[in-house]
């Protein structure tokens, strides 16, 4: 364990008295615990999966949700919500943790990484305050768990388990509208697929269109899931006595909905219930069937938990509290982010204020619709890129299937599917630079270590947290990195120069990016850096030299493809290299095509688990052995 994360450690003990049990009470809860009123908020959260505001209260007329409806029109809905990450396992994180995963190195899809000492997940403030917690059922975050979390959370977690008098935290999620029901045959659709609203990216197919329908149809059934949750409630006399919040965990389960930090990935419903007596807790605007245009995201739902119960948020939090004692004035932007997706690698941040969403993709050679084995199960998916194959999609539609522009700028207002890029629009350049302004403040901010590959985030946080590592600026200079980060994902033409130097860089993450500029421009930048990327075959960093490789492989001679095939096979395997390294090598393989062909053997007969790889890396592993070996035999 590094000296600075024992530091941290030896800080918050002083600070902290032990609760029986071997917890941890810090002096905000027990100030809340000593001077709160003997009644406290029990507090209900009602999740659903793979849900956007396509319900009827948030004007959707196609929509089908009359419990829902109900329950808004004696609460709040906020209308601007964000999921902050667009896919399940991350966007928890976000929540539980009170932290963007791009700080604590978790955003990459079930990557599990530890959270330093000093930090906790919200239920163990709620129980250290004496709520009784419990999740029914799914956890699915990607920090470990630092003790015990909850009460209960499993299939039997329910609040009426908690003892006499104890006030409760308790969580319902519906997995019924999650991706996978979404396109389960057969289905006898309720919806009539005819009246489906269809996204201007989406082509007009029946298998799009009954993918909609369905989409819609479990929505419909999650409503109704919700309703007898509220009942359930009612019926036990304590909606008095109960704050209850409903939301979805990311956009809806369709493609370039889940998966991408648009608008239409992360804006979720969430509508907020405050019963009379607890009326001093609610937001400045409450009011019963009330509409809030606070902008919130899931960073501020664990500190406005915690204010609600009177707890004051800890300073490492980096959401704001939007109701309770401590709530805070209202922030002017939502950021959203899209780390590596399952198998598949990619970078890419967002950023919105109240009618506008900036997108900077740091990661523009790749094209939006990578080939993701889970994702193309959706018949959506596969119509659509069978039509892109033909060459039957508009502008619009064909985008997805194309390499991405390096920043993106939609009006939601007068474009809310975000088709109309106006990146280059001279009536737009004021709000495009508050936005890059405002992401690049917040990257800083944050510290965000998503511009370290994932193996280099790991190998750098040795003996400590990636969370603690990314706050060293010894350890990660996060300026310098992001600078070339910038730079080489700009697609500026007359940057191979400085590129070039970039390779000769002492910190392997700055080399990391201008491999990967030379990468992203393609034969004329590769061959003139050809040198250059030779010498990086040799890098210490396996990181730099499978860029290198791949950027020779893909846009050299066949000279510079010997020379990268050796490197790529030495590489790939997990069991020597470790998962991670095995999985951007394995990437880099798969965007050879036919020219990885003498790699096929090595690739069919290698292990495919790294021993101490953690979560579902090995899983991936495997995803993308597999995939490799169908297509090219």
């Amino acid at each position: 364990m590094g000296s600075d994360r024992s530091l941290s450690r030896r800080r918050f003990l002083r600070n902290s008295v032990v609760l029986a049990g071997g917890g941890f009470l810090s002096p905000s809860l027990r100030r809340a615990g000593a001077g709160q009123s003997a009644e406290r908020p029990n507090i209900l959260w009602i999740t659903c999966e793979d849900t956007g505001p396509e319900l009827g209260c948030y004007g959707d007329s196609y929509a089908e949700t009359p419990n829902l409806d109900a329950f808004a029109a004696k609460a709040m809905r906020y209308r601007v919500a964000w999921s902050t990450a667009p896919v399940c396992a991350p966007a928890r994180t976000t929540i539980v943790s009170g932290v963007y995963p791009p700080s604590t190195g978790a955003e990459h899809m079930r990557s599990e990484v530890e959270m330093p000492d000093f930090m906790r997940m919200y239920p163990q403030f709620l129980r250290e305050a004496g709520y009784y917690c419990t999740n029914n059922s799914k956890e699915d975050y990607n920090l470990t768990k630092p003790g015990k979390v909850w009460d209960d959370s499993s299939r039997n977690g329910h609040w009426k388990n908690r003892a006499e008098g104890q006030p409760f935290f308790a969580i319902f999620n519906t997995t019924v509208s999650h991706e996978s029901q979404l396109r389960k045959r057969p289905h006898t659709l309720k919806h009539d697929m005819t009246k489906a609203p269809l996204p201007a990216y989406h082509p007009d197919t029946p298998e799009v269109r009954h993918d909609w329908a369905q989409y819609y149809d479990k929505v419909t059934e999650m409503d109704a899931i919700a309703g007898k949750q509220l009942k359930e409630l009612e019926d036990a006399g304590l909606m008095d006595d109960t704050i209850i919040f409903f939301y979805g965990d990311h956009g809806s389960g369709m493609p370039r909905s889940k998966r991408w930090p648009y608008n239409s990935g992360l804006h979720v419903p969430l509508i907020v219930y405050v019963p009379e007596k607890f009326k001093h807790l609610a937001p400045k605007e409450y009011k019963p069937g009330g509409v809030s245009n606070r902008l919130v995201g899931f960073i501020d739902l664990a500190p406005t938990l915690l204010s609600l119960v009177g707890i004051e948020p800890p300073a490492w939090m980096q959401g704001h509290a939007a109701m309770g004692q401590y709530e805070t004035e209202p922030q002017p932007y939502l950021f959203g982010f899209r780390g590596r997706m399952d198998e598949r690698y990619d970078m890419v941040r967002s950023v919105r204020n109240r009618r506008y969403i900036y997108i900077r993709n740091y990661m523009p050679h790749l094209i939006y619709g990578q080939y993701l084995a889970y994702m193309f199960q959706t018949p959506t998916t596969q119509v659509w890129k069978r039509l892109h194959d033909e060459d039957k999609l508009n502008t619009a539609q064909r985008r997805f299937w194309e390499r991405k522009p390096p920043e993106e700028l939609y009006d939601l207002q007068n474009d809310p599917d975000e088709v109309n890029n106006l990146v280059k629009s001279p009536a737009h350049q004021v709000v495009l630079n508050e936005l890059r302004e405002a992401l690049r403040k917040h990257t800083l901010r944050i510290r965000d270590v998503g511009f370290l590959s994932e193996a280099q985030m790991h190998s750098r946080a040795a003996g400590t947290t990636i969370y603690e590592m990314g706050h060293d600026p010894e350890k990660y200079p996060l300026e310098k990195i992001l600078a070339m980060a910038d730079l080489a994902s700009s697609m500026k033409s007359r940057s191979t120069g400085d590129l070039r130097e970039g390779l000769k860089d002492g910190d392997d993450a700055v080399r990391y990016w201008a491999a990967m500029g030379l990468l992203m421009r393609g034969r004329r930048a590769v061959r003139r850096a050809r040198q250059d990327l030779r010498t990086a075959l040799k890098d210490d960093s396996p990181t730099v030299r499978i860029i290198a490789a791949r950027a020779l492989g893909e846009h050299g001679s066949r000279a510079d493809l010997e020379l990268a095939l050796p490197v790529l096979k030495e590489l790939a395997p997990p069991d020597k290299n470790g998962a991670y390294v095995s999985m951007l090598d394995l990437n880099a393989i798969d965007a050879l095509g036919e020219k990885a062909a003498p790699l096929m053997e090595t690739i069919k007969t290698m292990p495919q688990k790294d021993p101490s790889a953690v979560g579902r890396a090995n899983g991936y592993v495997s995803r993308l052995v597999k995939n490799l070996v169908e297509t090219n035999g």
